[in-house]
């Protein structure tokens, strides 16, 4: 029987399970619990993860179930609050964050510096406690600043809690954003500037987060900018472009591709979805995400 015939099998199997539930008020949750297993066996070269936000109409515990049934093993952009519920899963909280003020105040500007320092000398400690590896952070937008002086100031302010990190094996992402289209005026949106950040601080628990989406808006050349900068990379986000939706034939990405060039690296951190599903069944497009970049 071919894949396709048993995925076909696989959701009609999960719908008339779901019907006889929607009267009670608990469909998103069953629909996610009786995600199947087995359908696709996982090659074991990518580890895969998911954003929290993307998937937000469904509780914490819902993608969880959902999402364990599919092969991913941890949950992006999680707090601490909720990091009981992943560890009630088995799920590892994969980029942690919380002590960010937000995208667009970040470590370019001096001003925000205190409040960062603090922010992060607070959750650093966390992170590594409940076993944690990543913890992200962003430049924020330029207004007006030239790229030499956000670099100084982020590497100003980054510098004093580098050693920190270092202590707790917490190691700092920076993500990349596209300030084309989603985030104007960001002012880490070129990995070339990201990785020159990189190499000021030369620190092993400072990485790069590159967002795949982001990075072909606005700059594009993805798996050469890989394979060149893979060793200040620590974390990849996907979606598909133009839209942000999902990462199938209906975007110009080739994913499969970009994913052998990721594992190709050696690279044994993780890639995790970052899509807005378009479609009604936005488990299934997580599903067949997840095994696009199964390579």
């Amino acid at each position: 029987m071919s894949f396709n015939s048993k995925r076909r099998q696989s959701v009609k199997g999960i719908l008339a399970g779901a019907a006889a539930l929607t009267a009670t008020g608990m469909l998103p949750f069953a629909a996610a619990a009786r995600e199947p297993e087995a359908i696709y066996k996982l090659k074991g070269n990518i580890n895969h993860s998911v954003c929290r936000w993307c998937f937000k109409d469904l509780s914490l515990d819902e993608l969880s179930v959902a999402a364990k049934s599919m092969g991913i093993t941890g949950i992006d952009l999680v707090g601490p609050k909720e990091w009981p519920v992943l560890k009630k899963h088995g799920l590892e909280s994969t980029m942690c964050n919380g002590a960010e003020i937000s995208l667009v105040d970040g470590w370019n500007t001096k001003k925000n510096h205190a409040t960062l320092i603090k922010n992060y000398t607070d959750m650093i400690p966390l992170v590594a406690k409940a076993g944690y590896k990543n913890l992200i952070c962003f430049s924020g937008n330029r207004r007006g600043m030239d790229d030499e002086t956000g670099l100084k100031n982020c590497t100003e302010g980054l510098q004093q809690i580098l050693s920190l990190a270092e202590k707790h094996k917490v190691t700092i992402v920076m993500e990349l954003l596209n300030s084309k289209v989603d985030h104007k005026d960001y002012q880490c949106d070129k990995t070339a500037w990201g990785v020159e950040l990189a190499k000021r601080l030369g620190s092993e628990n400072f990485k790069l987060l590159y967002d795949i989406y982001h990075m072909q808006i606005d700059e594009g050349d993805v798996i050469r900018t890989i394979k060149d900068n893979h060793a200040y990379i620590g974390h990849y986000h996907t979606a598909g472009v133009p839209g942000r939706h999902e990462i199938d034939d209906s975007q110009e990405l080739n994913y499969p591709a970009i994913m052998r060039a990721i594992k190709d690296t050696g690279f044994t951190g993780y890639v995790a979805q970052e899509f807005m599903p378009a479609q009604p069944d936005k488990l299934a497009s997580l599903r067949k995400a997840v095994q696009i970049c199964d390579v």
